[in-house]
């Protein structure tokens, strides 16, 4: 007997055996059949999903939750174009907190304002607090005297706006945070995520300076899972800045591990340990990703995290120390690098499985493609970047690099996994309104940014379930709708291939279903 048979559905299952079906059995939480397989079977449930569309449910392979959870409860100046908008702000929440207390606000971003505000115009407003704006990016900050004088001597920032591992010196005065409050900010990004569709993610960094918020922050997830707090499937990559030297057997062929030896793979269908994250640059919101001649309109090209051998080098050891790898490239710049460092570990130790990762893959020069392609590295991008910020993206290129921003058509033609995130605060986190995207090219403006990039619906599904499934090792469980796999799934108000593309954005998350329950929408 079935637990649950849902029926009357188009179910596109992203299973080329069998890409549609009508109905679909569920047993403990998997699928066990479709169609002819199960409609006879008896059930203890049948739902009458009324002619829905049902989709596995998305994969968001690059999030942060945590940050994402912390953000949706400080307040942010997001949206405030005039210096002056932001400064009353600050003065706002500076009264409401205690004399010598600090004062967190979100949103800051430089763009619409012309320029970055200083330490001094903060000082004025803040009555001696400690003023923190987190950079929308994630890659900076804007401080205040107050705290400028409590960083190491010679931290270098500009008039107050901290960038890269300055950013992390500002940081690390205040974490951690507790496990407790972790596990209750990832169970608000959770539900969240569960409202878009979103049933599996791969949390982009734990323990690390740029983006952790805790060195115990692993337990924080069991502790959410402990607790009742994480509704949907979770993989986390850790930062590479917890891989050490160790004295390893000599037939390990390991010069340098996370503690006891700790690597890809370890977990369970629910929480489990994904790649190791390695930050080769920053970001084009911060002007700090690293690009091979400036941005337009500036005279600098971005910044490399770190000397481009120390960053080699410490990609090679997390491959040699049997991980998969996540590398943050997003300026063509940082991308040769780690091109060239995936391609010296898998000549040191190859390794076809590994299934290594390069996380934004944000703007790819032509000639980068092919390399991409012949050491079967996955690009793993954000649709909504270019949707959001595109305008602004795509004339601090100019020219030609415009339409080498977040490629779509240009991967998948090579043969090159493509794979669909949202980086989630960053940007949008809604699969669909980035599907949209990834089909029409255009940002919030209606400007087209790189049309010939374009891919179909399909194939835009597809980097949102399969192949999301695939770059976190999961494909044997997740990303399509197969006899065995776990029964998450999406129900929709339309099918988005076969609406127009312009109305795929705006289609109703009805359900989402994990384990084989409904977990948002009617019925939960």
């Amino acid at each position: 007997m079935l637990d649950t048979r849902l029926t009357n559905a188009r179910f596109l299952t992203m299973d080329p055996a069998h890409p549609v079906a009508r109905d679909l059995g569920i047993w403990r939480g998997r699928i066990v059949g479709l169609d002819a397989a199960v409609t006879s079977l008896p059930a203890r449930r049948v739902v009458d999903l009324q002619g829905a569309t049902v989709l596995p449910g998305f994969v968001d392979a690059h999030v942060h939750l945590a940050w994402t959870g912390f953000k949706q409860t400080t307040p942010s100046i997001a949206g405030r174009g005039r210096t002056e908008e932001v400064l009353a702000a600050v003065a706002r929440a500076a009264a409401e907190r205690p004399a010598g207390a600090w004062v967190d606000l979100a949103g800051y971003d430089q763009r619409p304002l012309g320029r970055h505000l200083t330490a001094a115009e903060l000082d004025r407003v803040s009555g001696g607090r400690k003023v923190f704006l987190m950079h929308e990016s994630g890659h900076g900050c804007l401080v205040n005297s107050a705290v400028l004088a409590l960083l190491p001597p010679g931290t270098p920032h500009e008039d107050g706006f901290l960038a890269e591992g300055a950013m992390g010196a500002a940081r690390a005065l205040r974490l951690p945070h507790s496990q407790q409050d972790l596990a209750e900010a990832i169970g608000r990004a959770a539900r969240t995520c569960l409202a878009e569709g979103v049933t599996s993610c791969a949390e982009a960094g734990i323990a690390g300076s740029l983006l952790g918020h805790s060195p115990v922050e692993l337990g924080a997830y069991q502790l959410a899972r402990e607790q009742g707090l994480l509704p949907l499937r979770v993989q986390l990559m850790v930062s590479a800045e917890r891989l050490r030297p160790v004295a390893a057997h000599r037939l390990d062929g390991m010069p340098s591990a996370v503690d006891l030896g700790l690597r890809t793979g370890l977990g369970d269908s629910w929480l489990s340990v994904g790649a190791l994250k390695v930050f080769t640059d920053g970001g084009m919101m911060a002007r700090t990703a690293a690009l091979s001649r400036p941005y337009e309109g500036l005279v600098h090209a971005g910044q490399l995290q770190d000397d481009p051998e120390r960053l080699v080098d410490t990609i090679v050891r997390g491959h040699l120390a049997g991980w998969q790898l996540a590398v943050h490239a997003i300026g063509d710049r940082a991308a040769d690098v780690a091109l060239d460092a995936l391609a010296r570990a898998q000549d040191l130790r190859p390794r076809p499985k590994a299934r290594h990762r390069i996380e934004h893959a944000g703007l790819i020069r032509p000639d980068q493609l092919e390399r991409f392609a012949r050491l079967g590295v996955a690009a793993v991008v954000q649709p909504s970047f270019l949707r959001s910020f595109g305008d602004d993206y795509a004339d601090i290129m100019g020219g030609e690099r415009a339409d080498w921003l977040y490629r779509g058509r240009a991967f998948l033609d090579r043969g090159i996994t493509l794979v669909g995130s949202s980086d989630r605060p960053v940007a949008d986190g809604s699969p669909l309104r980035a599907v949209q995207f990834m089909v029409e090219r255009a940002s919030h403006s209606g400007r087209l940014i790189g049309p010939d990039e374009g891919i179909t619906v399909q194939q835009a599904l597809h980097a949102y379930t399969a192949a999301g499934a695939f770059a976190c090792h999961r494909e044997d469980e997740l990303g399509s709708l197969a006899p065995g796999r776990l029964a998450d799934l999406v129900v929709l108000g339309d099918d988005p291939s076969r609406v127009e593309p312009s109305r795929i954005g705006g289609i109703e998350v009805v359900q989402t279903w994990v384990d084989g329950r409904p977990v948002h929408g009617a019925g939960t």
